[in-house]
């Protein structure tokens, strides 16, 4: 089997170190949608290095760090790109990230479960620099064809959405080379801009990076529900139900709590296809 769950999780993690400036930060945020319109004081934020804060989803690309497809290549681990899907994501921020810096990125595999038809590897990411702790990273990855030897299924709860309508409904396009401009933060999986690697993981087309997606739903919600305040994010997390294509438009619709916003994002153009589900931020 491709996967050897026991030599995966006991395998050493892995340490390096991680840098990154404005400039990194800038063109993760560009990837996002940010700065439309260009001289909107709350774009600038986003893109104008004097202005500029970090918008907590920068820590799955900051440094590059062990990502989706570098887990992949941990021991025990050996599988075929085109099967691998990405499930879920979760960040827990211990401070601010600061717009440049140098840290420690710790990465190992956390878990491998066992759901049948595919196998779902826990990749975690620890980051820290002389300050202490900055961040903690779970990316969950499906990977089909590969379960079914009888391990453990891993947890499987949900998250119900309050029983009434969204607080607040925004919507959000995406742009046709959005994809094109998002991978430059480090994501290569051709599957995002080659028609013909799409193909052979079953697409028409290339589709858009889960992550983006997680990125433009957190800056929507720091933006309409947060005050613009990034710092007050302390975790956010998500479970990837459905793809996204360039040229779409995104439905995120939000339900606020005094320390939380629950969220639900979906494909306008697709009849609100889901797209994001069991989606939460909780903050200060």
């Amino acid at each position: 089997m491709p996967i050897d769950p026991a030599k995966a999780v006991e395998a050493e993690p892995r340490s390096a170190e991680i840098s990154w400036s404005h400039k990194d930060v800038q063109l993760y945020h560009l990837g996002l949608g940010a700065g439309v319109p260009a001289t909107d004081p709350d774009e600038l934020r986003y893109t104008l290095e004097s202005r500029l804060h970090v918008l907590p989803s920068f820590a799955t690309v900051a440094g590059a760090g062990m990502g989706v497809v570098g887990g992949l290549s941990a021991p025990g681990i050996d599988v075929d790109l085109a099967a691998v899907l990405h499930g879920g994501q979760s960040i827990t921020l211990h401070r601010p990230l600061p717009t440049g810096g140098r840290a420690v990125s710790t990465s190992r595999v956390a878990a491998v479960y066992d759901k049948g038809k595919a196998a779902v590897l826990v990749l975690r990411a620890e980051a820290a620099d002389e300050d202490g702790p900055l961040w903690t990273s779970d990316a969950s990855i499906f990977v089909r064809g590969e379960g079914g030897w009888g391990g453990d299924r891993g947890p499987s709860e949900r998250l119900a959405l309050p029983d009434r309508e969204p607080d607040v409904t925004v919507e959000r396009p995406i742009r046709e080379e959005q994809a094109l401009l998002y991978r430059l933060s480090g994501d290569w999986n051709p599957l995002h801009a080659d028609p013909e690697f799409a193909g052979l993981a079953g697409f028409d087309r290339p589709i858009l990076h889960g992550l983006c997606s997680y990125g433009m739903t957190l800056k929507a919600v720091v933006d309409t529900a947060l005050g613009g305040d990034v710092t007050r994010v302390r975790s956010y997390r998500t479970r990837f139900t459905g793809v996204v294509f360039p040229g779409e438009t995104l439905r995120i619709r939000m339900w606020t709590g005094d320390d939380r916003v629950q969220v639900a994002v979906t494909a306008v153009e697709r009849d609100d296809a889901p797209v994001l589900a069991d989606t939460l931020v909780e903050h200060s």
